[in-house]
């Protein structure tokens, strides 16, 4: 199974993805620059991703605790998320998302 992550300079990556783990997890631990200060935790902005809009309907919901958190990202759109707030199960294979300028180290 794989994500594709694209980077801050639009090179787009084929990432090993595990069942359970989440989008964070996966990008941070394929080395690629995304922040993840907290962690997974929910209390900072600094994993935001932009879904693939052919993906972003697929994926549950975001709860209030993410909404809130996103008001802290610099520049939010329609289908941003916090990739600490998606678990990545198997029909997510294929996935596409764009680290956030906002999230990349």
């Amino acid at each position: 199974m794989k994500i594709l992550v694209t980077d801050g300079h639009g090179v787009e990556h084929e990432v090993e993805a595990t069942d359970g783990w989440t989008i964070m997890e996966i990008i941070r631990d394929a080395g690629l620059p995304i922040k993840a200060e907290c962690g997974g935790s929910c209390v900072c902005a600094t994993c935001h991703v932009i879904v693939n809009t052919d993906w972003f309907a697929k994926l549950p919901g975001k709860n209030e605790e993410e909404i809130d958190m996103l008001d802290l990202a610099l520049e939010v759109f329609d289908h941003s998320r916090l990739s600490c707030q998606i678990e990545f199960e198997p029909s997510m294979d294929g996935m596409k998302v764009t680290i956030a300028s906002d999230a990349l180290m």
